[in-house]
C-alpha cells in the first residue's frame, strides 16, 4: 500500500496535467468523440484491454493481474455541460460555451493516473481491474445504462467510485449507507386558455392566472401530501407566457423539477402534480397537457460496502475527516451500477481553504482544489488492492442484498 500511494504521489504532476488538458478541451453529452478517443489511447499506452463504443461514446479498459481473484470496477464520468467559463485560469476551457463545471475532468484524470500506477504493479494484483469511463451523466437518459447494457459489468463483483465535492473541505471523505442521491425527474405542463384583450378580463380564460394558482397548489404536495421524515422537493423552474403589456395569454407553459429518494414518493408526486393541473384546468375552463418524465434511480450505497470503504479511508494519506455525509437532492447516474452489482459511491471533498470564495458545481466559475485528485486516487487504490486480496472477507457480511430506494 505504501508503494501505491509513494507512486501517486510520484505521478502527481501528471494526474493535474491530464485535468487541465481536459478541462481546456471539453465535450457535450453524447458528443464526447476527442475525450473518449484519448482516454483509449492512454489505456491502450499501458497495455490494458480496450472497448471503445461502449454504450455510446463510453471506454471500458481492463488490466488483469498475474494472479486470480474478484473483479473490481472503478468509474468516472468524461463529459462537460453548456456553460460558458469565467475563469481566468492557464487551463481554462477553449471551447466557447462548454466547461467542466462539474469535475468530470478530475474523475478522468484521477482514474487514468491510478491506472497507471495499478498497470505497473500487476504482477502482485490478484484479480482483475476494470475502468469504466462513462460517457453522458449530466444529460438523461446518461451514458451509464447503456454502458450497462453493453457489458461494461460482465464479471464485475464490486463497483467503487467517487465524486469531487467543491463546497466539501479539502481532505474530507464523506460516505452515506442506503440513499445518497435523489431521483432527479422533470416535468412540463402546457395551459391552453384563451387570451383576449387586458381591460376585458372576463371575455378570456386567462392562463397566467391558472399558471400562478399552479405553483402555490404544487407546493403544497410536499408540504401537506408527503410524510415529514419523507424527503421531497418539487420545483416549478419556468414559467413562460410572454405578450405585450396589454394582452392576456393565450397559453402559458411551466417546467420544474421532482427529487425523491423513495419511489413509491416518486410516483406520488408524479399523480398529485397531474391531479392538480387536472383541477385548475377544469375550474377555469382551461385545457392542458403534463409530460412527467423520470430520470435517474436515486442513488443507494450497499451498506458494508459503503461501510468497507469509510473504515479503509481513515488511514490514507491526506484524509482528515470521514463522515457521514447527508444525503443530497442532486442526481446522478452512477446509481444504475449499484441497481446491479455491489458497491458504494462516495464524496472526496475538493475546496481550497484558501479561497475567499467557493463556487458550486455547474457554476461558470466552478474550479477544485486538484490535490483532491490525488486523494481520490488514494482513496480508490486502496480500496480495490484491499479488495483484490481478501474480496468479500473484508467486509462485515458476505450476503448484501441490493437496497431499493
Amino acid at each position: 500500500m505504501e508503494r501505491l500511494y509513494e507512486q501517486l504521489d510520484n505521478i502527481y504532476n501528471e494526474i493535474v496535467d491530464i485535468r487541465r488538458y481536459l478541462h481546456q478541451n471539453p465535450e457535450l453529452s453524447f458528443e464526447e468523440v476527442n475525450t473518449s478517443k484519448y482516454i483509449a489511447d492512454y489505456h491502450k499506452q499501458l497495455g490494458h484491454e480496450v472497448r471503445t463504443g461502449v454504450g455510446g461514446n463510453g471506454v471500458v479498459a481492463t488490466l488483469r493481474g498475474e494472479k486470480s481473484g474478484p473483479t473490481v470496477a472503478l468509474r468516472a464520468d468524461f463529459d462537460a455541460l453548456p456553460i460558458q467559463e469565467e475563469n481566468d485560469t492557464p487551463y481554462k476551457s477553449k471551447v466557447d460555451g462548454v466547461m467542466h463545471a462539474c469535475g468530470h475532468d478530475g474523475h478522468t484524470a484521477t482514474l487514468l493516473g491510478l491506472a497507471k500506477v495499478l498497470n505497473s504493479m500487476k504482477d502482485e494484483i490478484e484479480g482483475t481491474v476494470v475502468f469504466i469511463h462513462q460517457h453522458a451523466e449530466e444529460l438523461p437518459p446518461g451514458g451509464a445504462i447503456a454502458m450497462i447494457e453493453d457489458g461494461c459489468l460482465d464479471g464485475v463483483d464490486v463497483i467503487f467510485g467517487t465524486h469531487l465535492q467543491a463546497q466539501n473541505p479539502l481532505g474530507e471523505i464523506g460516505y452515506r449507507s442506503g440513499a445518497l442521491q435523489a431521483a432527479p425527474d422533470c416535468f412540463d405542463i402546457k395551459i391552453q386558455g384563451k387570451g383576449g384583450h387586458g381591460a376585458s378580463p372576463h371575455e378570456t380564460k386567462d392562463s397566467i392566472a391558472i399558471g400562478g394558482q399552479l405553483i402555490s397548489s404544487l407546493q403544497q404536495i410536499v408540504s401537506r401530501r408527503i410524510d415529514p421524515l419523507d424527503s421531497a422537493v418539487v420545483s416549478v423552474c419556468n414559467f413562460v407566457a410572454k405578450n405585450p403589456y396589454n394582452v392576456i395569454a393565450d397559453s402559458a407553459v411551466l417546467s420544474g423539477t421532482v427529487r425523491t429518494f423513495k419511489e413509491s414518493v416518486r410516483s406520488f408526486i408524479e399523480k398529485e402534480i397531474e391531479k392538480i393541473v387536472k383541477g385548475a384546468c377544469l375550474a377555469a375552463d382551461a385545457s392542458y397537457t403534463y409530460k412527467y418524465t423520470r430520470g435517474y434511480p436515486a442513488t443507494v450505497n450497499h451498506p458494508e460496502e459503503t461501510e468497507f470503504v469509510a473504515d479503509l479511508a481513515k488511514s490514507v494519506p491526506g484524509v482528515k475527516v470521514v463522515r457521514e455525509h447527508e444525503p443530497i437532492m442532486a442526481g446522478e447516474d452512477y446509481s444504475y451500477y449499484l441497481q446491479h452489482v455491489k458497491g458504494t459511491y462516495f464524496f472526496t471533498g475538493a475546496q481550497n481553504p484558501e479561497w475567499e470564495e467557493t463556487f458550486p458545481h455547474h457554476h461558470s466559475k466552478f474550479d477544485i482544489d486538484e490535490r483532491a485528485l490525488l486523494i481520490a486516487a488514494k482513496v480508490l487504490g486502496k480500496a480495490t488492492l484491499t479488495y483484490l486480496k481478501n474480496g468479500s472477507a473484508n467486509l462485515k457480511s458476505k450476503e448484501s442484498a441490493v437496497p431499493r430506494s
